[in-house]
């Protein structure tokens, strides 16, 4: 029976789908999901989700219930990024134990995507409040994070943490902002609400589940080579860590007495990691760390600095897909957190020297690379 349901759940379309886009990067072909497919995929996913809880969740009003998983969200999201700091530290410096123990205590909405897919295979169902307990457990990590990082880190220099800054990426991060928004959308309008939406966000889910796992698939397989770049400590840590916090949320659900939905749902979500929010939050907050471990977003302040020098133009290309040091970089999601982009301009020697001097201090703090070459202007 346990390996007729294991089979029936692999030969699921959303599945195959994924496991079709890992053998395209296997095999080598070409296929890919055109840019920004993969971001509208992304976006229809979290849409439907916070819909369809707010729905669930006017229908279920605020009950005990929903305030024992509140409750347990915000514990996990607690608990998590300070064990997983004191075992990291075992065998990395406290910048790295930081990031990546922040990554860890925060969660995946991919996760929670496939997963309700996986539940409603069986015919399960869940709380729509499992919404607003996923957007719970994504934030606290960032702040109890850097709350480590200055207990722990002695840093020489000035470089202090910016809360403002750490508080907006972690409360106003697009995957929260569209779950929250539209779980209280969903809440508000309530069933009326839903059928009227239900066309778009409910009877064509799985279609936009299989696109997406199709690129996640593609994703994942690009990736598969930087598993051998971390080491063993890290390998066995990203393997035991999220069954052990899988089996915490699962004594927390029996103990509490979720129902069995939720509580699978739960336990997911504590198994599960950030690679959206933190990583973002964590670059801007915690340079020394190793950003192959935990890229961020600061290509704005980039182009600041070429309008300053008050060149005449530049050219911006985005989402440019290479491979470096730190393996291949491709833009895939709701953020800029795992995109390259290309900058050039054409300007006198004195203002090329100028703007690197001016990026030399971004660079150092964020990554990246600045080329100054001599160039044959040809006019038309």
């Amino acid at each position: 029976m346990g390996f007729e349901l294991l089979l029936q759940n692999v030969l699921n379309p959303p599945v195959l789908m994924f496991l079709l886009g890992l053998g395209a990067v296997l095999l080598k072909t070409e296929l890919e999901v055109p840019q920004p497919l993969p971001k509208l995929f992304s976006l229809y996913l979290l849409i439907a989700i916070g819909l369809h809880g707010g729905y669930e969740l006017s229908k279920s009003g605020i009950t005990i219930d929903v305030l024992k998983v509140l409750f347990l969200a915000i514990l996990m999201a607690v608990v998590v990024p300070i064990y997983t700091f004191l075992l990291l530290r075992l065998k990395l410096d406290v910048y790295n134990s930081v990031a990546i123990a922040a990554t860890y205590g925060s969660i995946s909405a991919v996760t929670f995507i496939t997963a309700g897919s996986f539940l409603n295979s069986l015919g399960e169902t869940y709380g729509g409040y499992m919404v607003a307990g996923m957007t719970l457990m994504e934030s606290p990590a960032i702040v109890i994070g850097l709350l480590l990082l200055t207990l722990f880190a002695k840093r020489n220099n000035n470089s202090g943490v910016n809360w403002s800054e750490i508080f907006r990426e972690a409360f106003l991060n697009p995957s929260v902002y569209i779950l929250m928004g539209t779980l209280l959308i969903g809440f508000l309008t309530g069933e009326k609400g839903w059928k009227a939406m239900d066309p778009l966000f409910g009877n064509l889910f799985k279609g936009m589940l299989a696109f997406f796992l199709l690129d996640m698939g593609i994703v994942a397989g690009r990736r598969l080579g930087e598993i051998k770049k971390v080491g063993l400590f890290l390998i066995a840590f990203g393997v035991l860590v999220p069954v052990l916090n899988a089996f915490v949320g699962i004594l927390l659900a029996k103990a509490f007495g979720l129902a069995k939905g939720d509580a699978f749902m739960f336990s997911i979500l504590c198994a599960s990691a950030s690679y959206i929010a933190v990583p973002a939050a964590m670059r801007l907050s915690v340079p020394e760390a190793n950003p192959s471990l935990i890229d961020s977003i600061h290509l704005n302040k980039v182009l600041d600095v070429l309008e300053r020098a008050q060149v005449s133009g530049y050219t911006v290309i985005r989402d440019v897909l290479g491979k470096g040091e730190r393996g291949i970089m491709a833009g895939d999601e709701l953020t800029d957190v795992f995109k390259n982009s290309y900058v050039f301009t054409v300007c006198s020697e004195e203002t090329a020297y100028k703007i690197a001097e001016s990026l030399r201090l971004l660079l150092k703090k964020v990554g990246g690379v600045c080329l100054v070459s001599d160039v044959l202007w040809l006019k038309h």
